[in-house]
């Protein structure tokens, strides 16, 4: 008697679904492994390449020569300096590519010649452009100042084109416009033909500022060292250039 095998026909058919299911897993198991890994770039930190930060360019009818005006200060807090806030300004000015900017204490000693402190009508923007030989000069004015952290700074810079100035005969206050102005952060006042005016107020506790302070600390803040992007909000200094450098791209992207 021959033996017969039956088939259990159950048996066979969870043989088949495990025998798909492994080759569904083994396909899946090839696929991931065919991805970049920069798919899993999520679960990971970004690298940032330390000392690689974007930068600013002058545009080509923009300015090629520009000097940089003692600081106006109507934040009402009397530790600011309105010379090393124009340092601070010149700082920044002078990495911008295809710009050369006069020093501060050159721009000092004309005031001075002229007889005036700082610069407060668009005459007086006129003549220090002249005396200095410049094509531009750029007032900077710090409107808040709340040092503690998180930091707040509110300031302006207005740019002051010597030709235009020439052209036009203006005759505005620069006082009465910073204070007649109230953008917010990032928000740039009505253009005039005759200067230029990128205004904000940084807070450091919001979270549209602090995407700024991640983006312009990218490259210039150490990612593997303590503070990370804190460097920039637990000092005044980096602070202030960080503020500095976003009014001063805003400022360019008026220029034409």
């Amino acid at each position: 008697m021959s033996d017969i095998k039956h088939s259990n026909p159950r048996a066979s058919g969870l043989g088949f679904k495990m025998k798909r299911g492994l080759n569904l897993l083994l396909i899946a198991c090839l696929t991931m492994a065919s991805l970049p890994t920069s798919g899993c770039s999520i679960f990971r930190p970004r690298k940032v390449e330390y000392g690689r930060e974007l930068g600013l360019y002058m545009p080509t009818n923009g300015p090629r020569t520009i000097a940089v005006a003692p600081a106006i200060n109507l934040s009402g807090t009397p530790g600011v300096d309105p010379l090393v806030v124009a340092d601070q300004v010149y700082a920044q000015v002078g990495q911008v590519r295809g710009v050369t900017v006069v020093p501060v204490n050159r721009v000092a000693e004309v005031l001075v010649a002229l007889g005036l402190r700082q610069i407060e009508t668009a005459q007086q923007a006129e003549a220090v452009c002249d005396q200095l030989g410049v094509e531009a000069l750029i007032v900077p004015t710090v409107t808040l100042w709340v040092p503690y952290d998180p930091p707040k700074m509110g300031g302006s810079l207005s740019l002051f084109s010597s030709a235009s100035l020439q052209a036009s005969g203006s005759r505005m206050d620069i006082r009465e416009l910073v204070r007649s102005a109230t953008p917010g952060p990032m928000e740039s006042l009505p253009g005039r033909a005759d200067f230029l005016q990128a205004a904000g107020v940084f807070d450091a506790s919001a979270g549209s500022v602090r995407d700024r302070i991640a983006s312009y600390a990218s490259g210039r803040t150490d990612p593997h060292g303590p503070l990370g992007v804190r460097e920039i909000t637990l000092s005044t200094e980096a602070y202030s250039a960080f503020v500095w450098h976003e009014l001063l791209g805003e400022l360019l992207l008026q220029v034409r």
